[in-house]
């Protein structure tokens, strides 16, 4: 972020933390910040040397030690080009370094857990519905609603991009662009590392597949819909499979590995895993194309272990918008909307950050944002103001103080 004024850089990093922090804690609205504003605990929390506010210049602003709503509202609404000049928006965002943060901070955290072999970047596309008629809205027919696309990628938990777009557009639009400012970093943070890409059949498209065997030189695990070519390349495995079902009562999967190319669309042939499946409600065929080969990667892992995997791709974009809020896009224009995603998905850094460090070894450590929340975060105690010190007095029946000691603990040991 950018201010008209340079000597107040101390008063937007207030603003962020004020912001991520509330997000992280639970307050969605920026109505919630009226009475936050009061409280001295959350104010040294943001790190104000004044967390009652009594030292204010002005005696309006007395008693409270941080911004209200109004503030925080013309802070949000800052646009990417517009002029710091304006009486209203004197802060405006640099997106593209705020695009850059979220990547780093993702890469610093995964550095410090140590470089693994192997690492999965899952893309995915989602809908975040719209109740009014902001800028960039359209109707989107696959979720029968007025909607946002946003794009997300994520390496694990580990937030890599999340952007905000228009629903008019294919939902793998920009996905290399994306990619591109991604994967050198990755390279960068964590040498030697073998790259894999996760998508569902919105990222099958020659145009990516090309790109990342290319031009990135990293292999990929892709969903690829059904079709009458598919499916009778797996004929006999699916006939097997009902016959077992029947045999047996029980669900029957059976894998085949094939080489195929479309007819008009693809430039090579390519690998596809083929599962043969029968359930209870019928016959169940999917498909996954790779560009993993044999013998290292067999049929069954690269189907069980690799593509099934990336369904917790669905519970990281969950705990986006059902515990920190980032479909919580109600301003008329997409630029601010896309600041509240962001911020937005630096609480979900902040809050994975505490899985991954402070709660590690804990019954907790793969907790959702929102029970970290309720848990560790929503405690009630008694709140006192030295001259000095805010002392914070908690209950000793506190159910969670086992692993709220040891996570301060651990954080105690990465402190730098």
């Amino acid at each position: 972020m950018k201010t008209a004024f340079p000597s107040s850089a101390t008063a937007i990093v207030d603003l962020l933390c004020h912001r991520i922090f509330g997000i992280a804690l639970g307050y969605e609205d920026l109505n919630d910040h009226d009475e936050l504003r009061t409280d001295p605990g959350y104010a040294a929390i943001v790190g104000k040397s004044d967390p009652t506010g009594s030292d204010r210049s002005r005696d309006r602003d007395r008693g409270y030690a941080l911004a209200g709503s109004s503030t925080l509202n013309r802070f949000e609404l800052g646009s990417e080009d517009g002029s710091a000049s304006n009486r209203y928006r004197k802060i405006v965002g640099e997106f593209s370094e705020i695009e850059e943060l979220i990547t780093e901070l993702s890469l610093e955290q995964m550095a410090l857990e140590g470089t693994p072999p192997m690492i999965f970047i899952d893309a995915d596309a989602t809908d975040d519905p719209l109740h009014g008629r902001q800028e960039g809205r359209f109707f989107h027919g696959y979720y029968d609603s007025y909607c946002y696309l946003p794009l997300y990628i994520f390496s694990g938990d580990y937030l890599l991009c999340a952007k905000l777009r228009p629903s008019k557009i294919d939902a793998c639009d920009g996905v290399i662009e994306e990619l591109k400012r991604i994967i050198p970093r990755i390279r960068e943070k964590l040498p030697g590392v073998k790259i894999v890409f996760l998508g569902d059949s919105g990222f099958c498209r020659e145009e990516i597949l090309s790109w990342l065997q290319d031009e990135a030189h990293i292999d990929y695990v892709i969903d690829m819909a059904k079709n009458n070519r598919l499916l009778k390349k797996i004929s006999a495995e699916l006939e097997e499979a009902e016959k077992i079902y029947d045999e047996e009562g029980k669900p029957c999967r059976i894998f085949k590995g094939f080489y195929y190319m479309t007819r008009n669309s693809w430039s090579r042939y390519r690998r596809v895993i083929g599962k043969a499946e029968h359930l209870e409600k019928g016959s169940n065929p999917r498909f996954v194309l790779t560009s993993l080969v044999m013998p290292e990667y067999s049929p069954e892992m690269i189907y069980e272990e690799l593509y099934c995997a990336r369904g917790e791709m669905e519970n990281r974009i969950k705990e986006q918008q059902l515990c920190l809020f980032a479909d919580r896009t109600s301003t008329h224009w997409l630029s601010s909307n896309q600041l509240r995603v962001w911020l937005s998905g630096i609480a979900y850094i902040l809050l994975n950050a505490m899985r991954s460090f402070a709660l590690k070894g804990t019954e907790m450590a793969r907790a959702r944002c929102d029970s970290i929340r309720l848990k560790l975060f929503k405690i009630g105690a008694l709140v006192r103001v030295s001259v000095r010190r805010v002392y914070l007095t908690m209950s000793s029946s506190y159910p969670y103080k086992t692993i709220f000691e040891m996570a301060y603990l651990n954080l105690q040991k990465i402190r730098v």
